[in-house]
Parts: C-alpha cells; structure tokens; sequence
C-alpha cells in the first residue's frame, strides 16, 4: 500500500449563486491522491469535474471543505504563499498549448526553470532529458509555429514536468489531438508515471484516453459515483470504462 499522499480531499462542496438561489457543483468529495497514482475524472456535463480541477489546481475555492498538498491546506493559504506553491509543487497541462509564440520549444520547456534562477546549463540538461522522453530532442530548437500540434502538447508537458512538481493537473490533453497524436501523448505520460517520475490527475470525457490511467473516477450531479481500477489490460479497461458509462445513461461528454 502507497502511504505517500501527495492531495488529500475532505468533504469538498462547491456552491455558486445567491443564498436563494444556488447551484450546487460539488456536494462533499472525498479522494486521496498517493504518489506515482495516475487518476483520470469523467462524468456527463454538469457532473461537477472541471470545478473540481479548478478547485484543486488553485484557480478556484471550495465554499466548504479541505484541498491537502504538500502538508498544506491551499484553499486557506495566501496569495503570495499560495502562488509559490503553484509555482513549485504543481504542473499544468492545458488543451491549449499555452506555448509562448517567440520562444523556441527549448526556452518554452525551460521556461519554469529560469523563472526559478537555474543555471542555463542545468536548465539545458533537463530540458534535453525530458525532449527525449517526449520524442521532441530533434525539435528543440524550433518555434511553436513550425511544431504539428502533438509536437506542442507534448512540449507543453515536458514543461509541466520539468519543475519535477508533487503533481501534473491535465485538463482534456487531447482534446485538441487527432488519435494519433493523443495516443503519443498518452503514451509519454503513461510512460513517466510507470517510471514514477509523474504523479497526475486528467479530466477527460474520452473514455480512450481515461484508460490510459491506473484508476478512474465517475463523477455525476457533484458527486463521485464510483471507481474503476485498471488491471494488466489496458483494452479490458477501456471496455469496462465503456460499460460504466452506458450503465449511467450514456455519453460521459464534455463540460
């Protein structure tokens, strides 16, 4: 058993409106995140799965409830703390890229690293580990213009990777993808969290691309209905996902 938490979730309620008139998102999660887990959260639109993104990767705060990381309860922490600790503890991959237009993929992915004052050898060094993981070591030196947009989401998660955070949030990491460039991707996280170099959690309505996780998690109106565990088959899961998701009443689909 993993005893290394890395996010502990206690009761976790989310309300947005008036007192009169309120719509309830999240309605008391509870989840425990353990290094080198590799978690994905589906549910239909409404289920309440980006608030819990937002929530845990600090854009957003719980009206009740408690978000642990590193020892620290971060919707109660202050700005300034609150903006180290994203900065050092946490890694983001958006659908979008977010790639910087007039740097090259080398300075995008090392970006973090100077922001912290690393030396610009060190910042090479990791920068070129990592591109090769990703498949990127011959594209370094190129502009994200010139990059297919698999080349720019993997580059985008060498970057989230390269601060060696607690934990990768990733939001839809395909859902800018054809198969397969989502595939390759899915592939290189797979590979950096069996390599225990990664902890994640992925929102995804994709039910391939939540099969690449160790554990998924359904969410419906706010709260988590159930748990599916990967076995050694990656294709068995995928069907089991699929048989879930029909039993809820069809398509997990998109917030």
């Amino acid at each position: 058993m993993n005893d290394n938490k890395v996010v502990e979730i206690k009761n976790l309620v989310k309300n947005y409106g008036t007192k009169e008139i309120q719509t309830k998102a999240l309605k008391g999660i509870d989840l425990t995140i353990y290094q080198n887990d590799f978690i994905a959260i589906m549910g239909p639109s409404g289920s309440g799965k980006t608030t819990l993104l937002n929530i845990l990767s600090t854009i957003d705060k719980p009206t009740l409830g408690s978000v642990v990381l590193d020892g620290r309860d971060i919707t109660r922490i202050a700005n300034k703390e609150l903006s180290k600790l994203r900065r050092d503890k946490i890694g983001f991959i958006f659908q979008d890229y977010n790639l910087l237009d007039t740097m090259t993929l080398q300075d995008n992915i090392a970006l973090p690293l100077s922001l912290n004052g690393v030396s610009s050898k060190e910042c090479i060094g990791k920068t070129e580990v990592l591109a090769t993981v990703f498949g990127l070591k011959d594209h370094l030196k190129k502009y994200p213009y010139q990059l297919s947009g698999g080349q720019k989401q993997r580059g985008a998660a060498c970057r989230a990777l390269i601060t060696d955070p607690e934990i990768i949030f990733a939001d839809e990491p395909t859902g800018a993808l054809d198969s397969k460039s989502g595939r390759e991707l899915l592939e290189c996280l797979r590979n950096v969290n069996e390599g225990k170099k990664a902890t994640i959690l992925m929102v995804t309505h994709d039910p391939f691309c939540a099969s690449y996780a160790r554990d998924v998690y359904i969410l419906s109106d706010g709260r988590i209905k159930c748990k599916v565990s990967r076995g050694t088959d990656r294709k068995e899961f995928y069907d089991r996902i699929i048989d879930v998701q029909t039993s809820m009443g069809g398509d997990l689909t998109c917030e």
